[in-house]
């Protein structure tokens, strides 16, 4: 899948497609160390009760939150970005429904730390509107190896060992699109660290639960 710079809705799939794709790769990179570490310490794919987060400490850091009802909201900042140097300043908000997080979002924008907002309502993507001489909001290089299946399967790969008679990393994430997973055991059996660490199933296995990959829910 490619993404226009800047980037179009169209150029993203569907929430639930995007969600599941990001939430397996984060899913299955969980430890229960990390877990514990505030997200502002944190680097790589994760979830919490905020939504899917990617952040490779630098020059790159995105969100997406499910906001009910079938609405999500994906938002963040690449280097790339140049929403926030053009000038007029372009209104990344303008147009944004009332259920996205207002607070967040305008806090964001205070510390000139958003490149792109994205919501997602009634089975389509949307943004506020751009001026013709914006050259890139960030979206291709900060979403471009989620939005591909192909680019998601291999950053599955690296955290999930083959299995004889197994699915393979594209065949996991289709089954995690169509939701819910089939045999998660039989996955948590095959998580691998792609440093060479020791896995932690059991903070997959809750992770994977938290993003609703399994058919269960998280205890409140």
């Amino acid at each position: 899948m490619t993404i226009n710079r800047p980037g179009l809705p169209e150029d993203l799939p569907p929430a639930g497609v995007l969600w599941a794709r990001w939430a397996l790769v984060a899913a299955f990179g969980a430890t229960s160390v990390d877990e514990r570490r505030p997200s502002a310490h944190r680097t790589g794919h994760w979830i919490d009760d905020d939504g899917l987060h990617r952040d490779d400490g630098g020059c790159t850091w995105w969100v997406l939150s499910r906001r009910g009802d079938g609405r999500y909201v994906l938002y963040g900042e690449d280097e790339s970005s140049g929403t926030r140097w053009h000038e007029p300043r372009v209104d990344l908000l303008a147009g944004g429904p009332a259920w996205l997080p207002w607070d967040e979002l305008n806090d964001r924008l205070s510390g000139d730390e958003l490149g792109c907002v994205y919501w997602y309502e009634d089975g389509a993507w949307a943004r506020a509107p751009y001026p013709d001489g914006l050259d890139d909001d960030g979206l291709d290089c900060g979403m471009s190896e989620l939005a591909d299946r192909a680019q998601a399967a291999r950053l599955l790969v690296e955290r999930l060992a083959p299995a004889d008679g197994g699915p393979d990393a594209e065949g996991v994430l289709a089954e995690a699109e169509g939701g819910p997973l089939q045999d998660v055991d039989a996955l948590l059996a095959r998580v691998r660290d792609p440093d060479g660490g020791e896995p932690d199933p059991s903070a997959v296995a809750r992770a994977l639960t938290r993003a609703g990959l399994t058919g269960l829910t998280v205890a409140g």
